[in-house]
């Protein structure tokens, strides 16, 4: 059998598999993606594409291209609770879509904002847009309908066996693998890697269908979710796609549910209306005890598995796709050292579990909520007013952290990775909810809007920038990073009204927006290669 040779093998060719391709190819390294469905997926899956994904999205190009396939940018967030869709509306949260985030963002230029709002849209309609994004990329291999089999984990690399659709076996051998296979990884199974956690945290019903009833379906306007304590029915386009996650039924068979009587229980009565895809499933709050194997690499859902409550599965998948995939290329371009590799756990496993967590909160909380209903809510009369207006006020004193949790989104910092030039303040919010923007090293960097109307991220390089708040000599810098090969851009913004959020001289970007050292860089030529040697895994 003849053997076929990559540098990097992709399993899985969903959001965070086709993340970590394209990534690679956006730096340079050749790649192969396998897949083992034909096409891209037919169910909805996820419907939020966060703050922090969409600005690494757009680092590789990709953002434009998304958000001409979600739902229109002036189209709200809105939460509300009902009763059902015939009868009350017992609160609501009102979030602004992209464009009334885009004002803030304009408003508020002072580090606390994300520089790209966060999308709406079906996972079902961003795989085409990756798909298209990576077939036409020169770098990246791409295999539909190709399964991966078994692998073997070798001292040079990885040799792995894949199937093609007709039957036929091929092996790959790859300086490394990244195995984006979902929550049943077969790669994960077999390097025998286990997860820790809550396994069958409930049993859900999802149904997703196609209706024009919008007259009920958006009857107090639009919103991204409408939510009851019989499950979340979610707007996927705001036109006619939606999807219902119902509870699942006492004492129900999956086969014996009737995913139709499920709408019509949501609504409050029946609606016309095409099921496109319904069946049970069973969320999880698991995340794996080691990312790495060797030569191999877990991300996205082989690494973690959450319930949906704040929409954490996929994002946190894109953040391990970029952080793996331009770790990789550095060390197969030559100047990353094998601490870029070490250092990619240790970084990504703590947001994995950082981010369970946050999902297990949000869950508690929806619990919480349903517990309040009672019938009293659906009827008539000034008993039933009085109780609907006392479970919507708890219901807003509880409130929606699930679509709060800007810290969670952005604040988190790579604390003890081992790539990082720490130096000792740690200055973060313990409230999830809360981002306090920070040059702390490892912490991402703040994002500002420069006087010429470009995000600070537009004049970032593509590997690691020099970012100069004040004026400063940056030539031994520059010679030391040179010498070691390690690529850097310089970026002098001293003109710029920043001092305030950045507070220091000069800061050390990684290629992920990760500050790896802030100070003065007039330092020493020892000094220099001290930090140079380490942010570089030297």
């Amino acid at each position: 059998m003849s053997v076929t040779s990559t540098q990097v093998l992709v399993v899985g060719g969903g959001p965070v598999g086709m993340m970590v391709a394209r990534t690679l190819g956006h730096f340079g390294v050749e790649c192969m993606l396998v897949e083992r469905n034909e096409t891209t997926t037919t169910h909805p899956k996820m419907d939020i594409t966060n703050a922090r994904s969409m600005e690494l999205f757009r680092r590789v190009g990709l953002a434009d291209g998304l958000r001409a396939v979600a739902v229109p940018d002036g189209n709200p967030f809105d939460v509300s609770w009902i009763t059902t869709l015939t009868g009350h509306e017992l609160h609501r949260f009102v979030y602004p879509g992209a464009d009334g985030a885009r004002q803030q963002i304009a408003e508020q230029n002072d580090g606390s904002q994300p520089s790209e709002p966060p999308m709406r849209v079906s996972q079902v309609l961003i795989e085409p847009v990756l798909r298209e994004a990576i077939e036409g990329h020169p770098s990246v291999d791409v295999h539909f309908g190709c399964a991966f089999e078994s692998l073997e984990n070798t001292g040079d690399g990885v040799l792995a066996t894949l199937r093609t659709s007709a039957g036929q076996l091929k092996t790959v051998h790859a300086r490394y693998l990244v195995a984006c296979d979902g929550g049943g990884s077969l790669v994960r199974k077999q390097l025998d890697i286990s997860l820790s956690g809550q396994a069958r945290v409930s049993q859900r019903f999802i149904t997703h269908f196609r209706s024009d009833a919008r007259d009920l379906l958006q009857r107090w306007g639009k919103a991204w979710h409408y939510q009851s304590n019989r499950g979340t029915l979610v707007a996927q386009n705001d036109v006619d796609t939606w999807t219902l996650l119902s509870r699942f039924p006492e004492n129900t068979e999956p086969e014996d549910i009737n995913p139709s009587q499920l709408i019509s229980d949501f609504v409050g009565k029946d609606i016309d209306h095409e099921v496109l895809v319904a069946n049970a499933w069973t969320p999880h709050l698991l995340v794996a005890d080691r990312y790495r194997d060797g030569n191999v690499f877990l991300a996205g859902d082989s690494a973690h598995q959450y319930i949906p409550t704040g929409g954490y599965g996929m994002n946190t998948g894109i953040g391990d796709a970029f952080d793996i995939a331009w770790k990789l290329a550095a060390v197969l371009h030559g100047w990353g050292g094998k601490t870029l590799l070490d250092a990619y756990e240790n970084e990504r496993q703590p947001v994995g579990i950082a981010n369970c967590r946050g999902a297990a909160r949000h869950n508690a909380v929806r619990v919480k909520i349903a517990e309040l209903y009672s019938p009293l809510l659906g009827d008539e009369g000034p008993d039933a007013d009085a109780e609907r207006h006392r479970v919507g006020a708890e219901i807003a004193r509880i409130g929606n952290a699930e679509n709060e949790c800007v810290g969670l989104e952005l604040g988190y910092i790579y604390a003890d990775s081992p790539v990082i030039c720490h130096d000792g303040d740690h200055e973060f919010s313990d409230d999830p909810r809360i981002y306090r923007p920070t040059t702390t090293p490892g912490a991402r960097l703040p994002s500002v809007i420069l006087s010429s109307g470009e995000n600070i991220y537009q004049r970032l390089g593509q590997w690691f920038t020099l970012l100069c708040t004040q004026p400063c000599e940056t030539s031994g810098f520059e010679q030391v990073a040179a010498a070691h090969k390690l690529p850097l851009s310089v970026v002098d913004i001293s003109n710029e009204r920043v001092a305030g959020v950045y507070r220091t001289p000069a800061i050390l970007v990684r290629p992920d927006h990760h500050v790896a050292w802030r100070g003065h860089p007039d330092m020493t030529t020892e000094t220099i290669e001290q930090v140079i040697r380490r942010v570089s895994g030297l």
